[in-house]
Parts: structure tokens; C-alpha cells; sequence
């Protein structure tokens, strides 16, 4: 085998991974979309779920930004929306000033909790056989 078909091959793949992302960020944007969510809406409540699991708790914004795969300007501005409607609460860190803690607020916990299902859904569908 030659080194440019298997050049060709890996990139074939990374293109079909691609294609599977962003057919599936697409699915879960179209069944979010109701309840006032995308798909990174949705990544960055989730991640907050899982990382703030009392209600007090919250989690650095830089700590997230490597799970969502977003940019820290892009979530920040993203953070801003979902405070602003009333899912996530900001607070800046006392030992660091220039760092920012979020949490999820009661009506943020209850929303992941209601879309939680159908995310996952779409994540059986789109990435299940």
C-alpha cells in the first residue's frame, strides 16, 4: 500500500467524522430547539451538571472551555446568553480576579434535567449502528 492512499484513506475518515458531527450537532439543535437550546447550550449545561453537582457548586469557565471545544470568546458570550435567561449564574473568582465561576441555577438544573432525554436520544440514533 502506498503512503498516499493511505494518506487518502485517513483523510476519508477524518471527513466522515466530520460529516457524523455535524450531522448530529444539526439533530440535536432541530430537537433542543424548542426549549430555547442548541447543541453548545445544551454541552455547556451539561458539563455544569456533571461538574456541579450541589446546587452551590460551580465550575471555572477555562475548565470548560476544553470540553465544549468552543473558543474562550465563543463561550463567554454563550455564558452570557444563558445567564441572561436565567439557566446559569457568573461570579468572579475572589483568589484569581481575572478568573469567572458559573454555575447552574435551579431553573438551568431543571431544563438540563427536561432535555437531558432527548439529547441523548439523538446521540443513540445518529451514533449507534
Amino acid at each position: 500500500m502506498s503512503a498516499k492512499s493511505a494518506g487518502s484513506r485517513l483523510a476519508e475518515q477524518w471527513r466522515d467524522i466530520l460529516s457524523v458531527h455535524a450531522r448530529t450537532m444539526c439533530e440535536i439543535d432541530r430537537a433542543l430547539h424548542p426549549h430555547g437550546l442548541g447543541a453548545s447550550d445544551f454541552e455547556v449545561l451539561d458539563v455544569l451538571a456533571a461538574e456541579t453537582p450541589a446546587h452551590s457548586d460551580q465550575c471555572r469557565v477555562q475548565n470548560i472551555a476544553g470540553r465544549v471545544h468552543l473558543s474562550q470568546s465563543a463561550l463567554s458570550r454563550l455564558i452570557g446568553r444563558l445567564e441572561k435567561d436565567g439557566l446559569v449564574r457568573r461570579s468572579i473568582c475572589e483568589e484569581d480576579r481575572r478568573g469567572v465561576w458559573v454555575g447552574l441555577t435551579d431553573k438551568g438544573r431543571e431544563l438540563h434535567a427536561q432535555v437531558l432525554p432527548l439529547q441523548r436520544d439523538v446521540l443513540a440514533r445518529m451514533l449507534t449502528g
